[in-house]
């Protein structure tokens, strides 16, 4: 396939992601399960530990093909799972799905990135990359403070000399902050919207 194909095909399936969940979103707002916490808590309850798994699987994968902000996906664990569990699950599959950006930048290289964010992206944050010595600092610092586009960041490491092993640290260090600030901060915010 040839780039401008690639590109199409993949803000294709991000496209159909997106309204895949603009229509759960709908489904859960016409029945309840998105304004009512106990038609939420039963629908989680009916689907067992398949909830929490394939929960966990949907953050993996929108980390790799980004669908949908982090933030959002942080929140909907909190109220899925409650607090304790919505962290445990949002972490873990955000650690997976951040070494998989990783594996595959490390695979297909810096071509990728232009397949799958804006050039207002790669030009505004590509130039750490450029400064090897400071880009393992401003990375670990993006990833541990919620304030930059973490996915961009996984895919752009994969494509700079930063080893395996010093990748890893950082996500699974820094993630738990990030994770916990999205999720407190998106659960006020929605305590008050349905309050």
């Amino acid at each position: 396939m040839s780039r401008p194909v690639e590109r199409t095909v993949l803000q294709a399936v991000s496209a159909i992601g997106f309204l895949l969940c603009v229509a759960v979103a709908l489904w859960g707002w016409q029945t309840g399960v998105l304004t009512s916490q106990e038609r939420l808590e039963a629908l989680v309850a009916s689907l067992g530990i398949a909830g929490a798994l394939l929960f966990t699987v949907f953050q993996a994968v929108q980390v790799v093909v980004p669908v949908l902000p982090g933030g959002l996906g942080c929140l909907v664990g909190v109220i899925l799972f409650g607090p304790v569990w919505g962290f445990v699950y949002n972490y873990v599959g955000i650690c997976i799905g951040s070494l998989m950006a990783f594996a595959v930048a490390r695979n297909c290289g810096k071509p990728l990135l232009s397949l799958l964010f804006s050039e207002k992206t790669i030009q505004k944050y590509s130039r750490w990359a450029e400064e090897r010595n400071r880009f393992a600092r401003l990375f670990a610092l993006a990833i541990f403070l919620p304030v930059a586009p973490d996915d961009f960041l996984c895919y752009l490491a994969g494509t700079t000399d930063m080893s395996w092993r010093r990748y890893t640290a950082i996500i699974l260090l820094g993630k738990p902050f990030a994770i916990a600030l999205y999720s407190l901060g998106l659960t006020a915010i929605w305590q008050m919207m349905i309050h």
